[in-house]
């Protein structure tokens, strides 16, 4: 299992792009498709007609708004160059509508000359091909049903956190992964709502025995700190900060 991180940071961050990641075994998936993590998907040399499947966390712009972008350039490739195939949206509860309503709503999304499957998940996992996705209902806005994933392959285990507390869900989904990828949106000196800290995600990888940490998602103020140093104060392990493109094995 391979890991590409296509947006390490959120909505407007002057550098990063923000929530987005290729996660390649048998299948090729997108985790979240924040702003500017198009680009960064192109290159890398993916075949964006050849992704069938894209995961969402949660419908917060910084996780989502590339979407828009990717679809209508897929209709218009399968109207204009060529077939590409179906394509699945797996996400929380509200997903239908969401998407049910852009498919009827934006101007052209209906024209696609492919299928469009769209499957709420909530705590309950799920095989695509030889992966397993399993799901987990996360905290993080009170008005929003948020899940982060865990996908394990060929004995390999990769969790992901979404936007998300410190929370005990949280520490199921990561419980012994191999790569857990956190939400740090902030310094544990300058802590913020509905999302962890550097500490917090410490936490968590210590007391759910991860292998490696990964923190992303941050905001332009984690920048000002040394998060790594935050998040070894709670775990021992291997820490990394996240940033754009960078790819490792899992």
């Amino acid at each position: 299992m391979r890991l590409t991180i296509l947006g390490s940071g959120t909505n407007l961050h002057p550098t990063r792009a923000a929530a987005g990641y290729l996660v390649q075994t048998d299948r090729v998936l997108l985790l979240d498709f924040g702003p500017r993590t198009l680009v960064n998907l192109i290159k890398m040399g993916v075949d964006r007609h050849r992704i069938s499947h894209i995961l969402f966390s949660h419908y917060h712009a910084d996780h989502f708004s590339d979407f828009v972008t990717f679809f209508f350039d897929a209709v218009f490739h399968s109207k204009f160059v060529g077939p590409r195939p179906d394509l699945t949206l797996i996400g929380p509860r509200g997903s239908r509508r969401l998407f049910g309503t852009m498919l009827k709503t934006f101007p052209g999304f209906n024209a696609g000359r492919f299928r469009v499957k769209i499957r709420e998940v909530a705590d309950r996992g799920f095989l695509l091909g030889r992966t397993r996705i399993t799901p987990r209902t996360v905290v993080h806005s009170p008005r929003l049903h948020c899940v982060g994933y865990r996908i394990d392959y060929r004995g390999r285990t990769l969790a992901y956190s979404g936007d998300t507390q410190y929370c005990e869900p949280l520490l199921h989904l990561c419980r012994e992964a191999d790569v857990a990828v956190l939400d740090c949106s902030f310094p544990a000196n300058r802590p913020g709502a509905g999302h962890m800290h550097a500490g917090d995600c410490g936490r968590v990888a210590r007391e759910a025995d991860v292998a490696r940490l990964i923190l992303s998602h941050f905001y332009p103020i984690a920048e000002r700190f040394d998060v790594k140093r935050q998040a070894r104060r709670y775990f021992g392990g291997t820490i990394l900060a996240g940033r754009d493109l960078m790819t490792l094995s899992v």
